[in-house]
């Protein structure tokens, strides 16, 4: 899907259809709203994984993680094309605002 990512926003802008996605680069290209882990703070521990193994560690020795760190991110320019009003309190709570 991230492949599509324009295509798929340009369809549900034009049939005004509210979208929620699981990355930040579909609200970046035009999506209403994502919610997921932050994928700078999963590249990271990916590499924090990588250095270990390359250091000796085996892999079924180190800890299963789950993501400490998630990203709410709105399009109001989105919002506004589709005529959805988000509310007061659903903003304050983003991490991130599209303008």
């Amino acid at each position: 899907m991230n492949r599509y990512e324009k295509q798929i926003t340009e369809l549900a802008i034009k049939i005004r259809l509210p979208s929620m996605f699981d990355a930040s680069g579909f609200v970046e290209a035009g999506g209403l709203v994502s919610y997921s882990s932050n994928e700078t703070d999963q590249l990271k521990r990916a590499a924090y994984y990588v250095d270990r193994i390359l250091k000796g560690t085996k892999p079924a020795d180190l800890p299963v993680e789950q993501p400490m760190k998630f990203e709410f991110v709105i399009n109001l320019k989105t919002a506004k094309q589709i005529g959805v009003t988000i509310p007061p309190e659903v903003l304050a709570r983003a991490s991130r605002i599209i303008r």
